[in-house]
């Protein structure tokens, strides 16, 4: 088994071996991942963090030793907490980072940085403090960046700068917390699902105050939330149909 960490600032985890293929992630600059297969210029990754599966460019990660990879997976996060910042490497060169980005690591890659860091667990409510800096951010399948990010990649960066790990997609996140029966029953920081006519989860937002959801659809957006599902103002009719509330902290 190999092991790898991301050295640069955002890389595109896709669906198969090819610079053509869908995004499916992004891999942010200091996330740890095993190594399941390697090709001649592919390799298929799974995440530390969420354990989520993709292939890699192998020019775009650097390679560790498994001591390196265990040691450095228990250590306690530290994520960066700026929208974006850098880090220095030891011929002074400057590398940017993503808010989330990892900087435990930052010793493997023998990289310096000075910049605003988050490593504690935050209550719930503040949950909704982090979600707004995400306001704006265009709509990007696969990305979970405030330079493009999709509805579960939001949910995930928000929960994860306060200490709490989401599983990478809206099907996947939905399977974890304790149900709520009734909008009436839920707290800001909370999550709210929607599927499609067949079912399928294929939405999530982070519920807010007085009937209100953020989100990202086209943008990070805040629309109202009823029993029906999200209320879009502008459009003047519902955009996604509600299919489970979830209390996840």
């Amino acid at each position: 088994m190999k092991y790898g960490i991301c050295n640069l600032s955002i890389v595109p985890l896709r669906s198969e071996p090819s610079d053509a293929s869908e995004m499916v992630s992004q891999v942010l600059y200091g996330e740890l991942f095993k190594v399941l297969e390697s090709r001649q210029k592919w390799s298929r990754i799974r995440l530390d963090f969420d354990r989520y599966e993709g292939w890699i460019d192998n020019k775009q990660f650097t390679e560790i030793s498994e001591e390196n990879y265990q040691t450095h997976s228990e250590l306690a996060p530290k994520y960066s907490s700026d929208l974006i910042d850098f880090v220095s490497t030891k011929n002074g060169q400057l590398i940017s980072i993503p808010m989330g980005s990892a900087l435990q690591s930052c010793p493997l890659l023998d990289h310096h940085f000075e910049g605003h860091t988050v490593s504690e667990m935050f209550p719930k409510a503040h949950l909704l403090q982090t979600a707004v800096l995400f306001l704006n951010t265009p709509y990007l399948w696969g990305g979970k960046t405030p330079f493009g990010i999709d509805c579960s990649g939001f949910t995930q960066i928000v929960y994860k700068l306060n200490g709490h790990r989401l599983l990478r997609d809206a099907k996947d996140q939905a399977t974890q917390g304790e149900v709520l029966s009734f909008i009436e029953e839920s707290e800001p920081g909370d999550l709210a699902f929607f599927d499609n006519s067949e079912g399928n989860i294929v939405h999530v937002g982070i519920i807010m105050e007085d009937h209100h959801i953020i989100h990202a659809h086209g943008k990070v957006r805040i629309d109202h939330l009823d029993h029906s599902g999200i209320y879009n103002a502008e459009l003047r009719k519902h955009t996604h149909k509600l299919r489970v509330i979830k209390k996840i902290i």
